[in-house]
């Protein structure tokens, strides 16, 4: 597996002589010798790493005693990039958090888990929503592990509570972005040197209702209702352009940095360096609950401003995948099952060890508390790790809470588009060119640095250039032939 150290090459020299054991998928010797799946996944190493360690093998030892498991923590800014050296390269690894599932499961890269899932991992499987199967499936074919969390989301404006509170700001009459003017108006008088929209480089602007077939960054959308099964570029729609303006007329009026299109700054939710920001939030967030959690305690408001459908988007939202170059592949699966269906595993991933981060106030329930040792870097995120139904919750929230994330789950609409995955390998050329257009724009676009209705006319003659005609015909011919062999 590639380590990106200078010992690599030592490694590999010796792993052909038969020593370097653990270097090479072994731990240990004879009897005791133990198959080492390796994870990586984004984020800092933990503070508590060692004893957290531990712990995860501990627990994977009593279903799986030759397996251990060592989770290799790749910086967020660096992972993505990382990742695709991976997959260019060929590197056998057992477990990844996927980037970009949609395309990257194209290139053939990963291993079909169809069979090893629904021979290894039968519990884990049967236990996740069948919206996320039929949101990574590709030809019929299983090629990840989802992570039982949020199968929907809704698109929120969220509000910091410290500032509400001191600034006597009433959220009273908000249900769209444009509501929110007067509260920015207000905030920004208060305090000019707090940045009111946390908005840096990356950021998307809501546009509610509409599934995006190939990534929200690039111009092809479909109505999540079904009333229309056009691909369309959603940056012509009405709503998008009148919440693009909104946006410019905020970046005018001071409410978003000056160098938000270019910037890399991260506005941390314990910190207060920010107003209102856009977060999604499902039914395992429990309303604020997640959010203020996160925040280390500090009150948020959070207002629902779209209809939310069950997506492709969100089922491929956190995936594992397997290389196709592994040489541990059922071990891998195994791993997966494990996390996803031990109860006590997957709590001390998600909420760090018991009595330093957290401790009980009902066992019986599965209510806890977090303590002082709470911290960043003191546990891994549960919407990326596993199957959230087995999660203890916190003792804030409610069984009125727990019945009303069942229900909406159980409830929520499907969009009419999930599951639907187009094949694009016959205009890479065309998505290349279409790629760039987008990256000269979009950050531009969706920061409220430049005039939308401009710039948007002027993005879409680079985009006919590029070859979008071809690729929008390619999509409508596939999601029609989709759609009708789904009747």
């Amino acid at each position: 597996m590639r380590k990106w150290t200078k010992g690599l090459a030592l490694a590999a020299s010796l792993c052909a002589v038969g020593l370097m054991a653990a270097a090479c998928g072994k731990s240990g010797s004879g009897s005791q010798a133990k198959t080492v799946v390796t994870m990586y996944r984004p984020g800092n190493k933990l503070k508590n790493n060692t004893e957290m360690t531990k712990l995860i093998n501990k627990q994977i030892q009593k279903q799986y005693p030759n397996i251990e498991l060592k989770i290799v923590p790749i910086s967020w800014g660096d992972y993505q990039s990382k990742f695709n050296v991976m997959l260019t390269s060929g590197d056998p690894f057992d477990l990844a958090f996927a980037q970009q599932y949609q395309a990257t499961v194209q290139t053939g890269a990963y291993a079909d888990l169809t069979s090893l899932i629904k021979k290894y991992a039968k519990k884990a499987y049967d236990n996740v929503d069948p919206s996320y199967w039929q949101g990574i499936s590709w030809n019929g074919k299983i090629y990840g592990f989802p992570t039982n969390a949020n199968s929907f989301i809704n698109q929120t404006v969220t509000l910091n509570g410290n500032f509400l509170k001191k600034d006597n700001i009433s959220t009273k009459g908000v249900k769209s972005l444009q509501d929110v003017t007067p509260l920015l108006a207000k905030f920004h008088k208060a305090n000019p040197s707090v940045t009111p929209f946390a908005v840096s480089k990356g950021y998307i602007t809501i546009d509610p209702g509409y599934e995006f077939p190939l990534s929200n960054t690039l111009p092809f959308a479909i109505d999540q209702s079904g009333k229309s099964n056009k691909v369309i570029n959603q940056y012509n729609t009405k709503q998008l352009q009148k919440n693009l303006k909104t946006m410019h007329e905020w970046y005018q009026a001071g409410y978003i940095a000056k160098d938000a299109a270019t910037s890399t700054t991260v506005y941390n939710l314990p910190d207060d360096t920010w107003f209102l920001r856009t977060e999604a939030v499902g039914p395992y967030d429990y309303g604020n609950s997640a959010l203020e959690t996160a925040a280390m305690g500090k009150p948020i408001t959070t207002i629902n401003i779209a209809k939310p459908y069950k997506s492709s988007s969100d089922a491929q939202m956190a995936v594992y995948v397997v290389s196709k170059t592994s040489k541990h592949k059922k071990e891998a699966v195994q791993v997966l099952n494990a996390i996803n269906t031990n109860k006590k595993l997957l709590n001390t991933m998600v909420w760090g060890i018991q009595g330093k981060q957290w401790q009980f106030t009902d066992k019986a329930k599965g209510k806890v508390k977090t303590l002082k040792g709470y911290q960043a870097d003191t546990y891994y995120g549960a919407w990326m790790t596993g199957n959230n139904k087995l999660l203890y919750t916190k003792n804030t929230v409610t069984d009125a809470q727990v019945k009303q994330r069942d229900e909406s789950i159980k409830n929520t609409a499907e969009s009419a588009a999930l599951g639907f995955m187009p094949d694009t390998t016959s205009v890479k050329t065309e998505m290349s060119n279409i790629t760039n257009v987008m990256s000269k724009y979009n950050d531009i676009l969706n920061t409220g640095t430049a005039d939308p209705l401009p710039t948007i006319a002027k993005m879409n003659k680079e985009l006919k250039a590029a070859g979008y005609d071809k690729v929008q015909k390619l999509l409508q011919k596939q999601y029609d032939k989709w759609l009708a062999e789904k009747k």
